[in-house]
């Protein structure tokens, strides 16, 4: 069972839903030690201050905001968890809007919430009314020393946070639009469709697996049992740069097809 990382309530109108807030993801990337290559020794940090030069503890360490003239402000876990701010223990709906209308670019984060004692009954009536109606909640709640917006949506039997970005942390991405005088014809169109046909399937994430976390623990394992590291599969060549869409488009239809055809004999 995870640990709870925040408690408070969720609040909308004068229902209030008592509820505990859980990480629904872990990172599951391979994790390396910087060690010294010659000998595989581990490389360690010290944390030196600067104005006295003493080795700094990890329990002394404290976090700081410094000044445009200077003056240095040290804030402690207690300063923290007393700020004058509502959303430190309590999320309240600010608006509910059309799931299909939030642009998911703005997701950081995704959390499990779990109605905390008697906030079962209110937790399952804004799930239902949520569900029911396509609609999201859109709250403002403070993680970690900074302020969010999120999303609160129904999904199965759970209620899921997303926090969000604020819009001016979003960039502008009109540098990687394509130029305008670039167009593709209706045959290209149409067999794009095609192939799009041919791919289209339900959305599955347990079909497919990390192949790049994969590879590097054979990598990793190879090392540690003293065997010859396995090679890389070379890339085949893809002709150049230059690229002709109507070809590159049939092949692709008449490749899975091919592939179809010889799973349906096997």
């Amino acid at each position: 069972m995870p640990r709870a990382i925040w408690k408070g309530s969720v609040s909308f109108g004068l229902v209030s839903i008592p509820v505990k807030l859980y990480s629904a993801t872990e990172d599951k990337d391979v994790s390396f030690r910087q060690v010294h290559a010659e000998d595989g020794g581990r490389v360690r940090y010290q944390r030196v201050c600067e104005k006295c030069g003493k080795k700094v503890e990890y329990s002394e360490l404290a976090k700081g905001y410094e000044a445009d003239d200077g003056r240095m402000a040290i804030l402690t876990d207690e300063d923290f968890e007393n700020l004058p701010l509502k959303t430190l223990k309590s999320v309240d709906v600010v608006r509910f809007v059309d799931e299909e209308d939030v642009d998911p670019t703005y997701f950081v984060k995704t959390y499990f919430l779990e109605a905390d004692k008697i906030g079962a009954k209110p937790y399952v009536l804004l799930r239902e009314a949520l569900a029911r109606r396509d609609k999201a909640a859109l709250v403002k709640v403070a993680l970690r020393t900074r302020e969010s917006l999120a999303l609160v949506r129904a999904s199965g039997d759970l209620l899921l946070l997303h926090t969000m970005l604020w819009p001016d942390e979003l960039r502008d991405g009109g540098f990687a639009e394509p130029p305008e005088n670039v167009t593709v014809s209706e045959d290209e169109i149409k067999l794009a469709d095609l192939l799009i046909d041919q791919l289209e399937g339900e959305f599955d994430p347990t079909l497919y697996t990390d192949a790049y976390r994969e590879a590097l623990l054979k990598v990793v394992n190879a090392k540690l049992e003293g065997v010859p590291v396995p090679e890389g599969e070379e890339e085949q060549a893809t002709g150049g740069d230059v690229i002709d869409l109507m070809a590159a488009l049939k092949a692709s239809v008449a490749a899975i097809e091919e592939r179809r055809k010889a799973k349906a004999a096997s």
